[in-house]
């Protein structure tokens, strides 16, 4: 195979690694921030439930929760399997979710008491607290953990092999197997190089425009 025929053939590959990055990320973000109001929440059953999903979910490898999602549905109930991708997805998006609903716990109680007190006395409502006082100090304390974890899922993609989804790693492992070529494996370190290189650079010009605010 030729460099640009080798090059193609992993494009393939990337598309699904693209696809399994974004789905997670517009799916897992919003799951997470409604798990993280289910931990702190004062209604202890709900609070025992949700962080006990996150305990499980951060406690167990993103691998083996594929292998469950793929498989567990047709061992346990008698259905058919899951489409490859779609058991993909589920567990990544319940796994960044776990993740992410931590960074936005953190975020959330890093704010002072006395800001929600300040807002009270100003006679604004818990959500008008949360939206116009809260939110954007949140949000750039968790842009520095938010941004490593999301480049993380960049790399987890390549754990969809483990049952056979054809992703970037995986699509280079079958030009290994079919042509005998070793390169295309090191070849992959370019795509995951460029794609983090856009990430980070991203998220520093994220950075950057919330320098103004300071607290």
């Amino acid at each position: 195979m030729t460099f640009m025929q080798v090059t193609l053939q992993l494009f393939e590959g990337f598309k699904i690694t693209c696809l399994i990055f974004i789905i997670t990320l517009v799916f897992s973000l919003p799951l997470g921030l409604l798990v993280t109001f289910g931990s702190m929440t004062r209604f202890k059953p709900i609070r025992w439930l949700t962080r006990t999903f996150v305990w499980a979910i951060r406690g167990t490898p993103l691998m083996l929760q594929i292998i469950v999602v793929f498989y567990i549905p047709g061992l346990l109930l008698g259905w058919s399997s899951l489409p490859r991708l779609t058991a993909v997805l589920i567990a990544f998006i319940i796994n960044y979710a776990a993740y992410f609903s931590e960074i936005y716990r953190g975020g959330i109680e890093s704010i002072s008491r006395g800001q929600y007190e300040a807002g009270q006395v100003l006679g604004m409502t818990k959500t008008q607290i949360f939206f116009k006082i809260v939110l954007m100090q949140v949000v750039k304390r968790i842009i520095p953990p938010m941004s490593n974890e999301i480049i993380t899922l960049v790399k987890d993609t390549s754990l969809a092999r483990v049952i056979a989804l054809a992703e970037l790693v995986m699509a280079a492992q079958n030009i290994v197997s079919a042509k005998a070529l070793i390169w295309p494996l090191f070849y992959i370190g370019v795509f995951y190089l460029v794609f983090c290189g856009v990430l980070t650079l991203l998220f520093g010009y994220i950075e950057k425009k919330l320098d103004y605010y300071t607290v």
